[in-house]
This record gives C-alpha cells, structure tokens and sequence, in this order.
C-alpha cells in the first residue's frame, strides 16, 4: 500500500545502467511505490513527479532537468501536455508523445524491451444479491460449487413471495420453496427434498445486468434457430451489430466496457463473426435540476476563556432571509438582539440564559453573571461577541411555487430542525428561495418525480418538453413552469381536429398553401429524425400547427399525414387522433408521409410595394413576370393610382423577386 504523506526509503547500494547514456543509476526502496505496479520497479522521474521530486529532495538525491524552459527549484513540473523535452539527446524538442513512442521505438532496436499497451481495468464482481437476474447453473455439493452440465439448462427464476432479502439476511432466492437441484431427473424440485445425497441447495446469488444486456442483441437477430445458437450464420453476417447506441455517460461507459469484453470474447469463440457491439454512440445530455436554496445567517458567540484561549458556539434560531432582501451584517445584528429579547426576556424574572442562547454555550461563571445582569448588560455582553456565518441550504422544490415562493410551515413539519429557524419574509409576507441548475439528485431535494408530472400534464407533453429542451446530447436544465407551453400546444393540435361537435376533419381538397406548409414539415422532420435533432423538429410542428390553424384546413389529405409524422413524438394524442379518424389499426403501422419537393417551388412572390422607401401595401405576382411587366401591373393597381394622387412618378426601381420602389 503506498504512503504518499510521510517519505521514508533505504538504498540499496546497487545500481542500474541507464539504457541509452550507461550512466549507473542508484536504486532506492521507496514505500510509496506499489508493489503490485508493473513489475514492482519503477524508473523515478523526480522533475516530472512530484512525489518522486518529495522523495529525491528528502534524500538529496540528484534531480536532472529534463523539461525545456521549466524552472524545477521549488516543484516538480507534471503538466504532460505542455511538455517540451531537453536535455536528452535524441529526444529534444518532442513533446511528451512523440518522446515516448520514440524512446520506446530506440529500446526495442537496443534489445532492452518492447513496447506494451496496458489497460486499467476495475474487478468485476460476477454476482448480485437480488432477485432480478439470470441464475447461476450452480449447486453445492458439501459446499463445494457444481455446475449443472449446459444440456439442462437453461433453469429459470423460481417464484417467490417478496423480491427482498431474507430475515436472515439471505438474497431473496432465498425465500423460495422451490429451488433445489436434483442429480437424478436433472431438475430444480423443492427444498424439502434436499437430502445432500442426489438433492442440494443452488445458489442463491443472480448475474448482474450487464451479464445478459452485454450480448442479448445477438437474439434479436433470428428467432427461428434461437435454442440453438445466438442466430444462423446468414442472420449474424446479414445484420452484423448494433447500428446506434443511445445512453447516458454514467451508464454507457461501464456497460459499452462490458459489451466489448463480451462480443470479444464471443468472437473468439466463433459465435460471431464481429470486434465491435456498437457502430456509433451518442451520449444523451443529463437532465438537470433547478435546486432551492435559503440563505442562511448562523449567529456565533464568541467567550474569553480565563486561559486565555476562547469558544466560539452556535446560538439557537438561525436566521433565514427571503432572497429578495438585502440586510447589512448591522441590520442583522440589531434585529436578532431584539428578537432575543422580545421573544425571551421578560421583566419580572430572571434571565433564562439556557433558553435563549441554548445549552452548553457559556462556561457556568458567565451563566451565573448573567442571570443577574440587567437587559442593558446581558444584550451588551451578546453584542459585543456575536457574529454571523453565512451558510446556504437546499430545501424541497415540492415546497416551492413558481414564482419562488417558500412554503414555511410545510418546511418546517418536514425537516428536522428547520423549525428552530426564523424565517425573515418580504415585504408581502412571501419568502423567495435563491435558484441554482445542478445535477438531480435526492441529497439536493431537487428531483422531479416525472409520475407526478404525467398526472397533471399527461405523458405526451413530458416528451415533447424533454425532448424541446434542447439539442439530443446537450445537458439541460429542466423547468417544470416551461411545460405549459408544450401542452398548450397539445391543445391547439386537438382543436385542429376536433371541435365542439366532434371531429370536422373532411375529405376537403388541400389548399396550396396546406401542401406546402405539409411538405416543408416532412422534410424538416425527416432531416431531425436522420441528425437526431429532435428539439427543433418539435418547434417545426408547433410552427405546422399555427399555420394549418390560420389557414382553416381541414383536409384529411393533410391532417392525416401531419398526426403520422407526430406520432413517434407524441404517440398518445396521435394514437387517439387517427382512431378518430376512422383507423381500427395503430399509427404505428402507417407508412410514413414522402415528401414532394413540388410543393415547395415558388410560382409567385408577394412584392412589398413603397413609395419613397416607404412600404404601403403588397401584391402578389408571378415570378416569371418581367421586369416591365411588373412595372406596369404596380402602376395600373388602384391602390398606386390612389397613394400617387395624380402625380406623374419620377422613376419605378423594380428588382424582380425583391421589391418595387416607386420614387416621386
């Protein structure tokens, strides 16, 4: 076990030649260095380590400079990527990269070693005390662990009456009747029938997860030969491996560990013919949480003691200040001594020292002076040894509304203590929390249970919101008041569909305008689907929607399309839509809509039409309309003729495409 906070070491009085200068190289026992490390010895680099460099100047051992432009008197230098290497020969001038791979390129031409790649791997404990988990085909045997031979397997879970560990602290396997392994019939029977002659216990532990979602894609593949292989060798060589990987950081690595150990493995064993479980990975960006917070100020008495030393204690009720108020250190010292008073100090007893600053605080002398102190000399004393320490708390964001407003007294039944608290409102009598995103965690109370969330918007408008958050693999900060504008926008959808008499979508010929608003939002939707942009495909739709809106469509050539294409979005509603329409079938078995770019060529341009740059009204014309052609049509309008009042213009600027300015 290394031992990096004291430094101790013997020399051996042997030496080692340097491989490239032949230089002798005296070797040291160190306990700092790991046996288990490599081969147990290590070559010291005391400029570029700095436990190397505390071990060197311990013992005054030389230390040679072999970083350019460094300065090593005071410390080591270990900041790798800014290395320059110098004096050292044939490797000066490299960086910390190019010197490695070329000092292990010159040993290995000198026979001294060969290069070697290793990996840092943790253990993999191979067992889980739960019930969820594939079992092991294994019974003891005196104590002793049997495999059952694999044509008996594969043995499946028992049932059990709980899914938690035993009274005596067994994993739950335990609690079932049925799980004993018979040497005769080659069968799980029950345990009453254990007689450690030809019936014995099994184990009770399961695999890990990872155990069966390391490879269980390979089944997916085939189901036709799937009790007896993975799936046929046209089967593996035809789909090959995962195309897409979608996970969060946290989970993925250990797992994308595990699955490449596994298919490695399986490789080598011919069960399948690739390297690699997965083509391509995207982390998911985490949801964050936006936490609550009181900012607290927690009086301290400071005592002179008669050593001369002194005790500095906390006072009880700590003062809590709504965000929105700012209090100098002054402010806040005056109103706790008035509040001492006026909440404990009465006139015609004595001072209950204990109850006001709490227990333990004063030696007992001071106490006993105390008690017999005037106001006037019992809030001086105080005053003169209080200060305040400046603490910051989470608090539950249940307990909190959207405009930030704290609920005190569910606060205070909830959480232990926070009733000793003084909460110091606002002007209006409201307490605001301060706000801050971190990562949702139950220790920051800032979880936000998504069953809750579903309840009061429904299922649908959770997704969409997660995924209009922001980009797939950005980490985003989540805002429960955001949500209303998604499901609003849900209700604007169901309206498109369904009025006050019911469903009025109609075999109405589509407009123009609906088909190119459909197509536009095929295309976009289909290039988010390929870029797992899903966020902007969800400000797409809003924007359909809104125009569809406008337009008063009601064709079914349109609506129809546009519910398929929202469906892997918001499955829900659209499921419900499309039975109204009259399907018996789910959405998800519809076709997709294709996309005609026909429908987004322009034919005409609504010109916007000025008068000495002024813009007064628009007319659409078609884009093939000449230049003098459209002069001609703007001057004739009846609404040219009445902004010009008779006058003749001084000149027409007509920019096909763009706009007509008339001048004078």
């Amino acid at each position: 076990m290394a031992d990096v906070k004291t430094i101790s070491g013997v020399f051996t009085g042997a030496y080692a030649e340097h491989p490239f200068t032949k230089e002798p190289i005296p070797i040291w026992i160190g306990d700092y260095v790991l046996a288990g490390y490599g081969t147990g010895a290590v070559m010291s680099v005391p400029c570029g380590d700095q436990r190397d460099y505390d071990f060197a100047k311990h013992f005054d051992i030389e230390i040679p400079n072999i970083f350019e432009g460094v300065d090593i008197s005071e410390a080591a230098f270990t900041d790798k990527e800014k290395t320059v290497i110098g004096n050292s020969d044939f490797l000066n001038g490299m960086n910390y990269k190019k010197a490695t791979k070329r000092a292990i390129f010159e040993l290995e031409q000198l026979g001294q070693g060969e290069g070697k790649t290793n990996y840092r791997l943790r253990d993999a404990v191979f067992s889980r005390q739960r019930y969820w988990g594939e079992p092991f085909p294994v019974y003891y045997v005196n104590d002793m662990p049997q495999m059952i031979d694999k044509q008996h397997l594969p043995i499946t879970l028992p049932e059990v009456e709980k899914y938690l560990p035993t009274e005596a602290g067994e994993p739950p396997l335990g609690r079932a009747d049925v799980w004993a392994w018979c040497t005769e019939s080659n069968s799980v029977v029950s345990n009453d029938k254990i007689n450690n002659t030809t019936v014995f216990p099994l184990e009770l532990n399961t695999m890990p997860g990872w155990a069966g979602s390391s490879w269980y894609f390979f089944r997916y593949m085939e189901e036709a030969m799937r009790d007896e292989v993975f799936a046929s060798k046209d089967a593996l060589n035809y789909w090959e491996n995962v195309d897409l990987y979608i996970g969060g950081s946290e989970h993925a690595t250990g797992h994308l560990l595990y699955s490449r150990f596994w298919v490695k493995f399986l490789k080598d064993r011919g069960f399948v013919g690739v390297e690699e479980p997965f083509k391509k990975l995207i982390n998911q960006g985490m949801i964050l949480g936006e936490s609550a917070f009181i900012d607290l100020k927690v009086p301290h008495l400071t005592e002179d003691r008669n050593d001369g030393s002194s005790k500095s204690s906390l006072i009880i009720k700590s003062i809590a200040l709504s965000n929105n108020i700012e209090r100098t250190n002054s402010e806040i010292k005056s109103k706790f001594l008035k509040r001492i008073f006026d909440d404990y100090y009465k006139i015609e007893t004595d001072i209950d020292v204990h109850k006001i600053l709490g227990s333990q605080v004063l030696d007992s002398s001071t106490m006993f002076k105390l008690k017999r102190a005037s106001k006037e000399e019992f809030l001086n004393y105080i005053s003169e040894r209080l200060s305040f320490e400046d603490r910051r708390l989470h608090v539950d964001v249940s307990l909190v509304d959207s405009s930030n407003n704290l609920d005190i007294e569910s606060v205070k039944k909830s959480v232990l203590d926070f009733d000793q608290l003084h909460f110091e409102c606002d002007e209006m009598n409201t307490f605001k929390v301060a706000r801050e995103v971190e990562k949702m965690s139950k220790s920051k109370y800032n979880v936000v249970n998504p069953d809750c969330i579903c309840i009061d918007y429904g299922a649908d408008s959770l997704r969409l919101y997660e995924m209009f958050l922001g980009p797939l693999e950005q980490y985003k900060p989540w805002n429960t008041a955001g949500i209303t504008g998604v499901h609003n926008f849900l209700k604007k959808l169901w309206k498109l569909y369904v009025g006050e008499n019911g469903i009025h979508v109609n075999a109405a010929e589509p407009t123009k305008e609906s088909l190119k608003t459909l197509h536009k939002t095929i295309k976009k939707v289909q290039e988010d689907i390929e870029n797992f942009s899903f966020n902007t495909s969800v400000s797409t739709f809003m924007i359909a929607v809104n125009e569809l809106s406008a337009q008063k469509c009601t064709s079914k050539d349109i609506l129809e399309p546009l519910l398929i294409l929202m469906s892997p979005y918001a499955p829900h509603i659209a499921e419900e839509l499309y039975s109204r329409l009259g399907h018996l079938e789910s959405i998800s078995t519809a076709p997709f809509p294709t996309f005609d770019a026909t429908y987004l060529v322009e034919s005409s341009k609504n010109y916007p039409i000025s008068f000495n740059g002024k813009m007064r009204f628009t007319l659409e014309l078609p884009l093939d309309m000449s230049k003098d052609e459209i002069e001609k049509t703007v001057l004739a309008h009846e609404k040219t003729i009445a902004q010009l009042e008779g006058r003749v213009p001084k000149k027409v600027i007509v920019v096909p495409g763009k706009i007509v300015n008339i001048v004078g």
